[in-house]
């Protein structure tokens, strides 16, 4: 699952941690090759123990030939043969045997042809351990540094002396042998440990499937194509959907409700206000005049802060998505049939029939019309209205359109412009409206994330252009 766990950190901001499938796979992967590790080198060691035991019954074999001959009074110093070994008569050839007579000094040694005047090592010498059966095993260097494994034992025979035996082997048989089986051990554990972790791979791909599928249903609510997440689910995660389809159905409710309490509110204080300032439209004098002010002033603070409800109440669910060509030729008309007779031409381009905003359409509706409604007041004769795809802040960022509202009128200066996105700001009292117009779009397009810019435009007078959340 390519979805990323966040968490936040000292600043409050969204900080991402390790994905499950990378915590499920990392842990997974690391045990198996840990597991291979320590049973390779488990049976590489018990294979070395079987091979030097294997060496040492030969070794043991000739040296039980050598204590029969001693015992039997069969063995000749001056010929004592090969005891069926033939390098025992090659020179230096890795086989060798050596009997040394203890009881005389000092001790006489007699020796196999193959040690070619050298003697072998002691063992006791070299710290070698004797065995229960009181043997000693070991390796050695003998003739010309070469590498062996001796097995050497004392035999007391009474009057007829007392003797050390010593039988030894070149040892690059045991290495070549432990070497091979190392190597054969290595290529298969590899292979095995590769098949190992693809296969963990696949099972948690395999098992987190479920979530990925939880996402996309995610994504499809927050992109407005479906409503609540549905299909069957594991058990694990089954819990969790139904949580989320609470959740969305709760703030659906909430959405609702603000919405019902907004007109309600509405309804409620706009025919009172209306009642006073009737009354005190039939009046005369500085009182009625007074009344009159403050009946405006609480009208524009009551549109105020139930367009604010509003707005606030109809970005908070997610899971809308209107498109954009039909909202905008709709209110072009609109306009034209309002302005006809001020001869206005007001055009729309929209260059991608398949954008959709990301929300509701009253809140498109609400954002176009005040630019647009706007621009025909000051427009001189043309209002052009562009939707077009606009740039992601950053690679791999949400889509987002732009929505640019143009006409032909006198424009704003630059510290107009900023005086025109204050909240009730008229800059011509002649002009019908409230001067709610271009702070609620302010308002509305922050509220979903956007951006509202007021610019110099091409046709001389005011361009409006909003960045809005796109799908």
């Amino acid at each position: 699952m390519s979805a990323a766990a966040r968490t936040p950190d000292a600043q409050g901001k969204p900080r991402r941690a390790a994905s499950i499938a990378a915590r499920l796979f990392g842990s997974a992967a690391l045990w198996t090759l840990a597991a291979l590790l320590i049973g390779g080198v488990t049976l590489s060691s018990y294979y070395t123990r079987s091979v030097e035991r294997s060496f040492d019954q030969r070794l043991h074999v000739y040296l039980k030939t050598l204590v029969g001959a001693l015992a039997d009074g069969g063995f000749d110093k001056d010929d004592p043969g090969s005891f069926g070994e033939p390098r025992f008569e090659l020179p230096l050839s890795g086989w060798y045997w050596q009997v040394t007579r203890l009881d005389r000094d000092p001790p006489e040694a007699t020796t196999s042809k193959s040690l070619f005047e050298e003697q072998l090592p002691r063992l006791a010498d070299l710290g070698v351990e004797e065995t229960l059966v009181g043997t000693r095993e070991g390796y050695a260097l003998g003739p010309e540094n070469q590498r062996l494994r001796v097995v050497e034992r004392i035999i007391d025979l009474g009057q007829d002396g007392r003797f050390l035996i010593s039988i030894g082997g070149q040892a690059n048989e045991i290495d070549d042998d432990i070497k091979n089986f190392n190597a054969a051990l290595l290529v298969s554990f590899l292979l095995l440990g590769l098949g190992l972790v693809a296969t963990t791979g696949f099972q948690v791909r395999f098992g987190l499937r479920p979530l990925v599928h939880l996402r996309a249903q995610l994504a499809e609510v927050r992109a407005g194509g479906r409503s609540r997440l549905e299909g069957s689910f594991p058990e694990e995660i089954a819990p969790l959907a139904v949580e989320l389809n609470a959740l969305l159905d709760s703030n659906r409710e909430i959405v609702e409700r603000a919405r019902t309490h907004v007109g309600n509110l509405a309804h409620g204080l706009k025919t009172p206000l209306s009642v006073i300032a009737n009354e005190a439209d039939a009046g005369e004098g500085a009182f009625a005049d007074k009344v009159r002010e403050q009946a405006q002033v609480m009208r524009r603070q009551i549109d105020h802060h139930l367009e604010r409800a509003r707005l606030s109440a109809g970005v908070a669910f997610a899971g809308e998505a209107t498109p954009a060509k039909p909202v905008v030729e709709a209110l072009v008309r609109t306009m034209q049939k309002i302005h006809r007779d001020r001869d206005l031409t007001v055009e729309a381009h929209v260059s991608d029939e398949q954008l959709r905003f990301r929300g509701e359409r009253q809140d498109l509706d609400e954002i176009v019309g005040n630019l647009v409604d706007n621009a025909c007041k000051w427009a001189a004769g043309r209002v052009t209205v562009t939707v077009e795809p606009a740039p992601a802040p950053v690679v791999g960022g949400a889509r987002l359109l732009k929505v640019a509202v143009d006409d032909d009128g006198p424009g704003l200066t630059e510290e107009q412009r900023i005086a025109a996105l204050a909240r009730g700001k008229r800059l011509d009292e002649t002009k019908p409206g409230s001067g709610l117009g271009l702070a609620i779009v302010g308002d509305l397009t922050r509220l979903y994330g956007g951006r509202f810019e007021l610019e110099r435009s091409k046709l001389g007078g005011l361009r409006c252009a909003v960045t809005l959340p796109a799908l």
